[in-house]
């Protein structure tokens, strides 16, 4: 049995040896396993099912060992008594956990609702705060602008009928140079 002599295989690249780093904290754990993965990134991750949770043995459906009656129990009997004792807690234990279990995830249900009705409470309320803020400024904006228009009317009735306006400032202000107690300037402009 000869083999047929076969092409040389190329050299295989060798893996340069990884030191030995021990990680001094989780973190560092992470990062290394990380750096580990993405050595080569093809490679398929084996991710872990969620294991079941252990559950009693159903009962059976068909007993074929019924004790009679009408005899004494043996020896033995006691011993498969003991079994079936210990199995029947067993189930009952299991049952109260689970309903313990299934109470104070309905707890922590109605515990989440109550705190996202709070939430959205305040949300709202915040909400209406800041719309009311908006309104003002929208508001204090328009009446800006108004005066602002009013002022400028004003101004250009002055300008067609100057010449009245003159002999009217002229009498003013002879009354004012008068009045020595007058504030020589105007509040809220």
């Amino acid at each position: 049995n000869m083999a047929a002599p076969s092409a040389p295989r190329p050299p295989r690249p060798r893996k340069e040896p990884q030191p030995l780093v021990i990680p001094r904290s989780a973190a560092e754990e992470q990062r290394l396993r990380l750096e580990r993965l993405m050595r080569n990134p093809e490679k398929t991750v084996p991710i872990p099912e969620k294991l079941n949770e252990w559950a009693p043995r159903p009962p059976p459906e068909f007993v074929r060992d019924v004790m009679g009656s009408s005899a004494g129990a043996g020896s033995g009997e006691f011993h498969v008594y003991r079994h079936l004792r210990r199995r029947e807690y067993q189930r009952q234990d299991f049952m109260d956990a689970m309903a313990e279990k299934q109470r104070l995830d309905e707890e922590f249900q109605k515990k989440l609702e109550r705190n996202k009705m709070i939430a959205e409470e305040q949300t709202a309320k915040r909400r209406r705060k800041r719309q009311k803020l908006k309104e003002k400024k929208l508001q204090a904006k328009k009446n800006k602008l108004e005066q602002k228009k009013q002022e400028k009317e004003p101004d250009q009735s002055q300008e067609r009928g100057s010449s009245e306006d003159d002999e009217e400032d002229s009498k003013e202000e002879e009354e004012k140079e008068d009045d020595a107690e007058e504030p020589s300037f105007v509040m809220g402009r």
